[in-house]
């Protein structure tokens, strides 16, 4: 809720400030007062265009300040928080200050909770703050979409499941054709992987290399390579351990030296020691000369065995070149690649089961189209005939409102698989949204046989201002608007509609904060707050001042626009009365 605007050297306002509260509020004063600059400073906050022309003359720049409670605007106070935080700015103590400057040379800024902001930025942050009814305004109730939400919730529980349902059977549908296109598109990449798998797989499973195959073979070819080298150096080894041609060898030289210790080891501890010790080492060259021997006469040269180690070498040496650094990595490659070509050869599955999966949720959908425009056109026909009921007692007897769903036919298509394609429901073919299958247009006809037309082609300026104000009243209950700004709804109306105009926008004040500028008595004497924009001359410069009228100040206020004249005895009994009868209205209720 909106509540205060300070404005400062706007227009003809010099400096001033109107404090707003629940309920409604009007604003009278007599013309060129400036009460469109009242106007005009709510759509700055707005995030309307800046116009330098709006700047008064002689200041630098305009201001615009507005002050809104965030616990005051219902359902949208905490999407409304965070809006404001996004932007940088703060809420403090529940409210947030939005300010728009207007340079004398045109330069714009705009400021939410004390941050700098784009001005579109803080349009998209108001916008669902306030609805502006004027006859030089872009109506809200005038965009497609928001006719369509506006008979949504004045269609209540049912049609909100009933849409709520469709919007998640589209997304659900609108993922399943992504995925399932992108499977199919991706057909020929996969294929191309599979057999690129397959054959690495089939060349590895034709070798067959085993963990540490590698290091065996290598140490293998190095051994039957030089075999002979190996067998000359065993047998010399062999031969100076152990000589069998009767020449001087190790063991030879060790038996001589144990033989000398051992015939003086009783006279000496330490030389027995030695000769023990000569003794092991006289062991261990026996047992070493007869390994040595063994490994001379082991040693063969086979080049066919040779040949195969160099053979299984070069196609192990052919896998690690493609697959791996070592066989153990093309042996992951391998567990790897069996795992994916698994994958791939399941996707002609996945792509199976997306069809089905489409088919069925393409049906849902057509069955919850169905049932939500059935349910949309019943609550047009509601919401139509309570307007239409508004409007008579709003100075248009004659008119009568409509609404208007309707849902597009599509030609058949080539493939009605294909993603996007229209959806089929009974024997027509339609085009959807996520909002549905329909569209929905509010449609009015001003005079009695007059042929229904569009709300911006079909009305005046102060009969699409009834229009919504009408339209307002009957969505009251349901619409999440906190503000409504009416700017003039009771141009060319007069006498007994004037009265039920103001009776219309008091029930609309039970709802929701209402600002109305108007000429008329018998709408002001309906608010429950009375501000008057008075106009005051200082030489060749004129100043315009918000001032919050008494009880009393009211009813010379009535008597002014009345009578044209201040201070008519008859024109102030006429404006008591006025108030009793609209304070009498308003407690009835």
């Amino acid at each position: 809720m909106i509540e205060e605007i300070r404005i400062a050297d706007l227009g003809v306002i010099d400096s001033s400030t109107l404090e707003l509260g629940p309920g409604l509020t009007v604003l009278t004063g007599e013309t060129g007062a400036g009460k469109t600059m009242v106007v005009t400073a709510l759509g700055l906050l707005l995030g309307a265009r800046g116009d330098s022309g709006a700047v008064r003359s002689g200041a630098s720049r305009a201001r615009v300040e507005g002050l809104v409670r965030v616990d005051g605007l219902g359902a949208g106070a905490a999407s409304f928080a965070r809006g404001v935080e996004d932007a940088g700015g703060e809420v403090e103590d529940g409210q947030v200050v939005l300010a728009r400057n207007i340079s004398a040379e045109g330069r714009s800024r705009a400021f939410v909770g004390g941050a700098a902001v784009p001005a579109s930025t803080l349009g998209e942050l108001t916008e669902p703050l306030v609805a502006v009814h004027g006859q030089s305004d872009q109506h809200r109730l005038l965009r497609p979409r928001a006719q369509r939400e506006a008979l949504d919730r004045f269609g209540g529980p049912k049609v909100a499941r009933l849409a709520a349902r469709w919007a998640e059977d589209f997304d659900a549908l609108r993922a399943t054709e992504e995925e399932l296109v992108e499977l199919v598109e991706a057909a020929r990449e996969r294929a191309r992987e599979a057999d690129l798998l397959r054959f690495g797989l089939d060349e590895i499973e034709a070798v067959d290399p085993q963990p540490g195959e590698d290091e065996q073979l290598a140490a293998d070819e190095t051994r039957l390579g030089f075999a002979d080298t190996l067998r000359t150096a065993a047998e010399s080894a062999r031969e100076a351990l152990s000589s069998e041609e009767g020449r001087p060898d190790a063991l030879g030289a060790v038996a001589a030296a144990r033989t000398s210790l051992e015939g003086v080891r009783e006279h000496d501890p330490e030389a027995a020691a030695l000769a023990d010790r000569v003794a092991e080492v006289s062991y261990l060259l026996g047992d070493v000369a007869a390994d040595v021997a063994s490994y001379a006469s082991g040693v063969e040269t086979d080049p066919a065995r040779l040949a195969g180690v160099s053979e299984r070498r070069a196609a192990l040496t052919a896998l690690t070149r493609k697959y791996g650094e070592t066989v153990e990595e093309v042996l992951e490659w391998s567990r790897r690649s069996a795992q994916r070509l698994l994958e791939l050869d399941g996707t002609d599955e996945r792509i199976e089961a997306l069809r089905a999966e489409r088919a069925r949720r393409r049906e849902a959908l057509a069955e919850t189209g169905a049932a939500l425009t059935a349910a949309r056109e019943s609550a047009g026909t509601r919401l139509g005939k309570a307007v239409t009921a508004e409007l008579g007692g709003l100075a248009m007897p004659h008119a009568r409102l409509t609404v208007a769903v309707t849902r597009h036919e599509a030609a058949a298509p080539a493939d009605p698989e294909a993603a996007g394609a229209p959806l089929r429901v009974g024997d027509a073919w339609f085009r959807f949204a996520r909002s549905g299958l329909d569209e929905v247009e509010l449609l009015l006809a001003a005079n009695t046989g007059s042929e229904p037309r569009p709300l911006g082609k079909g009305a005046s300026g102060g009969e699409l201002s009834r229009v919504m104000l009408g339209l307002e009243v009957a969505l009251a209950g349901t619409n999440p608007v906190p503000t409504f700004v009416f700017d003039e709804v009771d141009a060319g109306v007069g006498g007994a509609a004037a009265v039920e105009i103001g009776k219309r926008l008091a029930a609309l004040a039970r709802e929701a904060q209402v600002l109305v500028v108007t000429h008329l008595p018998q709408v002001a004497a309906f608010a429950d707050r009375h501000v008057v924009v008075r106009k005051a001359h200082d030489g060749s410069v004129t100043s315009s001042g918000l001032t919050l009228l008494s009880e009393d100040a009211r009813e010379e206020e009535l008597s002014r626009m009345m009578a044209g004249l201040e201070g008519s005895d008859t024109a102030l009994a006429h404006a008591r009365e006025l108030l009793e009868v609209a304070r009498a209205e308003r407690a009835g209720a």
